[in-house]
């Protein structure tokens, strides 16, 4: 599958989070795994580099 990239600020992901838990669990958690490790891995990137 296809994949795309959209850049957003912390809390305009935030709010796609908030909007996604409205939704069943079973229908979206896979979703918001994806969202959540991602945001961690490019947010713990960017703090290495800060620290260097």
């Amino acid at each position: 599958m296809k994949e795309i990239t959209i850049k957003l600020t912390i809390d305009e992901a935030n709010m796609v989070l908030e909007s996604l838990g409205q939704m069943p669990f079973d229908k979206i958690y896979t979703l918001v795994q994806k969202i959540q490790e991602q945001a961690a891995k490019q947010l713990n990137n960017g703090q290495s580099e800060e620290e260097a």
